[in-house]
């Protein structure tokens, strides 16, 4: 069981963060920006979630044990 929570909440990390970087390209395209710099800014966001969401666990596990 542990290995589908594991999983499931990998899946909720992975998806929450391509949203964030598809809002943020989107909205980054809409301000007047140049594809290429819209994707910078959707993968700065992308990597922003991944680094929170690593933070926080590493702060959960150091909290847990």
């Amino acid at each position: 069981m542990n290995v589908a929570v594991l999983l499931l909440t990998t899946a909720l990390v992975l998806l929450i963060a391509v949203l964030a970087a598809a809002g943020a390209g989107k909205l980054a395209h809409l301000d007047g920006t140049t594809y290429p710099t819209a994707l910078t800014r959707a993968a700065t966001a992308f990597t922003a979630v991944l680094t929170l969401a690593t933070a926080a666990v590493g702060t959960l596990a150091v909290l847990l044990t």
